[in-house]
């Protein structure tokens, strides 16, 4: 019996100790046989002040290999976490949160649409978009525009092939593109001028859609020729290059062989000059000519018909929120810009803000994946393989990037249209740089540039000129300078989306209201004198 006695503060001691083992066991020794139930209780307290102490200075997990809790331990349910909202937390799903928004996104729009049917009642009418072109079928100014743009494509090709084979200098073929590219840019302007309508159309808004159709042909065509001007110019100037160093031509296509056979050679200067691989260019969904376009082999049939179908559905989506949701806000807004009401001005503007922006979202999904990607099948392009002598960013596939990830205004603008920011780089802003020009230098030329293309395509069709445009693009330099400098992450991102937002309905209301008043308020006045 006195064994055991004498065993049991030892198993007691080992039982209840968890951390500060070796004071723990010192005091067990020194405390002998005393009374048990004093001794538990007095182990128990300098554990749990042990634990408490390892926990907070240490850090460290109170359950330890080898060692037991604690019997109070089990007891407890708090210990130490940070909130999950908080940043320390480390807390990253926050899915459930997102699709509440999108649920309240819809809720708030829904409610929107069910005001305007309650108000307007249903104003969507596709018969009768066709019916307005129907009614003079034989004046389509604008289509005939647009086929005489063919005379500027073969002038282009005309031009190259004389200064392939050495009829006339670079110089003065420079002079002869630099007089084309003009007349494609001024050529329309004068015409939509001259013309009453350029389409059968004669009501608020829907009226200059003829000369912007129209005018964003001509200003397409207009870059895809100066690419091609430059291309040609380089491959003559690697062309005359090579003539001092190779003892024969390398002008005319040839046949590289791979494993002993012969595979498909790609077309080298001045085998491009053709009337078919200029119009094969002039279709192409993109802006920077290559001699050689990748070609796959086949139509994809089924990929073709989804963005045929989404096209046709996406352009009456378009339609009827323009009719029904638009037009009704917009002449609304007529009212509050002639008396000036600022409050009912900025009411105007938020409400129009969002068909506006859901319209923009409908037409670049519309655009730039359904429309672009059906006539890049339809064409057979596909992502090229290898790389030619001229620098190209690869993918003709690649029509946008991750815009709606933006952080920056320049991040925006360098990946929500591939095909022309690989223009402006190109054929814009390198060549800039070449000269010696600083890269804030060349970025304001590329920004005034998209502004005067921007200015050019809403000004001229509604014929009148106004800097609206302009100054939206002109401003996105103070922008771009702000929120690169004093916002980050998240909050660039939101400013990006709220210039986004705002920004184009204000030009929106200010176009609409400068020509509502042009056209519909000074021509009574002037009948009356």
């Amino acid at each position: 019996m006195g064994d055991k006695l004498d065993k049991l503060p030892v198993s007691r001691k080992r039982r209840t100790t968890i951390s500060g083992g070796s004071s723990l066991k010192t005091n067990g020794k020194k405390s002998g046989c005393e009374n048990n139930v004093d001794n538990s209780t007095t182990t128990h307290t300098v554990t749990n002040k042990t634990h408490v102490k390892t926990a907070q200075v240490a850090g460290k997990p109170t359950k330890e290999k080898g060692r037991y809790e604690a019997p109070y331990d089990k007891l407890r349910c708090h210990r130490l976490q940070e909130s999950l909202l908080s940043s320390a937390s480390g807390y990253s799903n926050y899915r459930g949160i997102l699709n509440w928004c999108v649920v309240m996104l819809v809720l708030s729009n829904a409610r929107l649409f069910l005001e305007n049917l309650i108000k307007y009642g249903i104003l969507v009418d596709p018969i009768q978009v066709v019916s307005l072109f129907l009614k003079d079928p034989y004046s389509w100014p604008a289509l005939c525009l647009v086929l005489v743009s063919n005379v500027f494509i073969l002038a282009a090709l005309y031009i190259e092939k004389r200064l392939s084979m050495g009829f006339f200098s670079e110089r003065v073929g420079f002079w002869l593109h630099f007089f084309n590219l003009s007349m494609i840019l001024c050529f329309p302007v004068a015409l939509v001028l001259m013309v009453r309508s350029m389409t059968p159309v004669h009501f608020l808004i829907t009226d200059p859609i003829g000369g912007v159709f129209a005018l964003t042909v001509y200003t397409i065509l207009f870059l895809k020729l100066y690419s091609y001007k430059d291309v040609n110019k380089w491959c003559r100037e690697i062309r005359h290059a090579r003539a001092r160093t190779l003892a024969r031509s390398q002008s005319f296509p040839m046949a590289h062989k791979a494993n002993g056979d012969a595979v498909q050679a790609h077309v080298t200067y001045p085998g491009n000059l053709k009337h078919r691989d200029l119009y094969y260019f002039v279709f192409a969904p993109t802006l920077c000519y290559e001699l050689s376009f990748p070609r796959s082999p086949r139509i994809r049939k089924r990929f073709l018909l989804r963005r045929l179908f989404e096209m046709l559905f996406f352009i009456q989506l378009l339609v009827g929120l323009i009719q029904q949701w638009m037009v009704p806000t917009i002449q609304n807004s007529m009212k509050p810009f002639k008396d000036m009401d600022y409050s009912r001005i900025i009411e105007r503007l938020l409400k129009l803000a969002v068909p506006n922006h859901l319209i923009w979202l409908i037409f670049f999904y519309w655009f730039f994946h359904s429309s672009m990607n059906f006539v890049a099948e339809l064409m057979q392009l596909k992502e090229p393989t290898e790389r030619m002598f001229i620098s190209t960013p690869p993918g003709d596939r690649e029509f946008y990037r991750d815009w709606w990830n933006s952080e920056t205004v320049t991040y925006f603008w360098q990946n929500w249209n591939i095909p022309v920011h690989k223009w402006c780089i190109r054929h814009f802003y390198k060549p800039i740089l070449k000269r010696g020009t600083s890269k804030w230098a060349a970025q304001t030329a590329v920004f005034l540039a998209s502004a005067f293309f921007h200015e050019y395509l809403v000004s001229v069709p509604l014929k009148m000129f106004r800097p609206w445009a302009f100054m939206g693009m002109m401003s996105q330099i103070p922008l771009a300078w702000f929120v690169g400098r004093f916002l980050r992450g998240n909050y660039g991102n939101a400013a990006v989306w709220i210039s986004l937002i705002i920004g184009q309905p204000v030009a929106v209301l200010m176009y609409v209201h400068d020509y509502y008043i042009l056209n519909y308020e000074e021509t009574p006045v002037a009948g009356m004198a």
